[in-house]
Formats: structure tokens, sequence, C-alpha cells
């Protein structure tokens, strides 16, 4: 995948991991996520224990409600937070495009390429839709929601791309660094991808996408499925897992996540789509 992404300053990645992740013991990152840590048998059966249970502490589940119909927030209101005519939301953060709300629902609005300005009247941007939860704490974690999209488009600006469509984002880290499970593509494609900092200044978005696994599972347009994405912490790795309308369509272990085992955000991308979605919820996996 590729396509602009706005991107915020993404939070410090400290180099240490806080005493109570090793028994105790300040180690760094490296040492705890490679597994090296040079204490004794028990300290690190001791370690091991706390490290898990920090990484699966369960948080509050994440049902948001979207309120009055209308324009919830869009990019405006995040390029411009202080603004008086921004809209904002307690927990949706709109890099690009705009959210709407319609009967409990929320939605793109149709896809064009346009500034939003303050109240999305005269364009959506939404052609290039990127939704985030303002909350990131969560670890492992299961997302579903209810999706209705709209067959692709084109714009001036975005032309047709196999993977224009719908995804859903869990551990978003910033935009350079997240898990995305595309569960609707233009070209048919079921796929989960890692995405990390690239080195290279040429890569989209300043990040590199490493594909995990890929299916085909094309549902049809225009009508409701249940889409549910989960990425659960093993010793080692991270568990992936996509299932569409109660079918598991891909799995992976993800055994090389780097920062990606620690909690994130959660989130929602669509390309040249208009896009619906209701009854979205994050709940923590043990």
């Amino acid at each position: 995948m590729s396509g602009r992404e706005d991107r915020p300053d993404p939070p410090a990645a400290p180099d240490r991991l806080p005493p109570w992740a090793a028994g105790g013991r300040r180690v760094s990152r490296r040492a705890l996520l490679g597994g090296g840590l040079a204490v004794g048998a028990s300290a690190t059966a001791t370690g091991a224990v706390l490290l898990e249970r920090a990484l699966r502490k369960e948080t509050a589940p994440f049902a948001p409600v979207l309120g009055a119909d209308g324009l919830v927030t869009n990019e405006y209101a995040f390029r411009h937070p202080h603004a008086a005519d921004a809209r904002r939301s307690p927990d949706w953060v709109v890099t690009s495009g705009s959210l709407f709300a319609s009967k409990g629902e929320g939605r793109t609005g149709a896809p064009d390429a346009g500034p939003t300005g303050p109240d999305s009247a005269r364009a959506t941007d939404s052609a290039v839709f990127r939704l985030v939860s303002r909350r990131r704490d969560f670890g492992s974690v299961s997302v579903s929601t209810w999706v209705r999209l709209r067959p692709p488009v084109t714009t001036p600006r975005t032309p047709a791309r196999d993977w224009d469509g719908g995804h859903l984002w869990l551990r978003y880290h910033s935009p350079e660094e997240l898990y995305a499970f595309s569960f609707r593509r233009r070209d048919g494609a079921v796929v989960i991808k890692r995405k990390v900092p690239a080195h290279d200044a040429r890569a989209v978005d300043g990040g590199d996408y490493a594909t995990l696994a890929e299916g085909r599972h094309a549902f049809a347009y225009d009508s409701w499925h249940q889409v549910t994405a989960s990425a659960v912490n093993l010793f080692g790795g991270v568990r992936l897992l996509l299932r569409i309308d109660e079918r598991t369509v891909l799995s992976h272990d993800d055994r090389t996540p780097g920062p990606l085992v620690l909690p994130g955000g959660v989130g929602i991308r669509a390309d040249n789509t208009e896009l619906s979605f209701r009854d979205f919820r994050a709940t923590p996996q043990a």
C-alpha cells in the first residue's frame, strides 16, 4: 500500500523500558524483545512473567459513539488543533479526509481530493482517508466492525491502485509504524502487512511495508460485512488474524515484530472508496 499520509510527530520511543519489565532490572528494549537477558535463571523467569503481564495488561474496551449526525472531525482539525472552528472528536483523529456521522454510522463521504476547510462543505478529501484512535494503549486486542464499501473510483490526484479499498490498523505507533489488515482491495486480495520506519528516503510516507500474509477474498460492494482483526502477543512474536463474516481468511505469527510488540492505536484506512462503518469495537485479548 502507499498513498499520502499526514504525519503527526510519533511519540518518543525510550531506549530503556521501566524496571518492572525485567524483574526490577533496567534493560534495553533490544535485550527484552530479543529475549537476551543476561541474568540468572530465576530472575529471567520472573522477568518473563512480569513482561508478559505488562504486555498483556487489559485495557478498557473501546466502543466509540459518534454522536449527532454531520461532520465528526476532519483533517482540518488535525492540522489546526487549536482553531476555534475546528471540529474535534474525543475518540478519533482524522489525519486525511473527513469523518461524518449518520444514524449511528461513521462515513467517509464521497471520495474526492481537495482541501476540506473546517466543515468539509466543499470537499471531503476522503479519496485518502486515515482515521486513528486517540487512545494508544491497545496491546493484545481484537478489533471488530461492520463495513460497507462502494466500488472504487479515481480522482485527478489518486489514480487506480491495486490496494484501493478498506483496511484496518492495529498497533498504530505512527504513520511509519503499524500493522495493516486489508480486507477489501480493488484487486480482490486480502493482505496483512507490517510497516516500519524506512532507511531509504524514497520509501512511501517514510515507512517500508512487508507483506506477512496474502490471499483472495473479494466480498460484494454495497452490502454490510463484518470484519475482525486481532494482534495478540506471543513469547517471541505477535499472532495476527483477519476474519471476514466470521470466517478466518488470513493468519500469521510475526516473529520479528520489533517495537510493534508494544501497544498502539487502532483505526481505519480507505483509498478511493466511499466507506461506512458501524459497531466499531476494540476488545482486549488475554
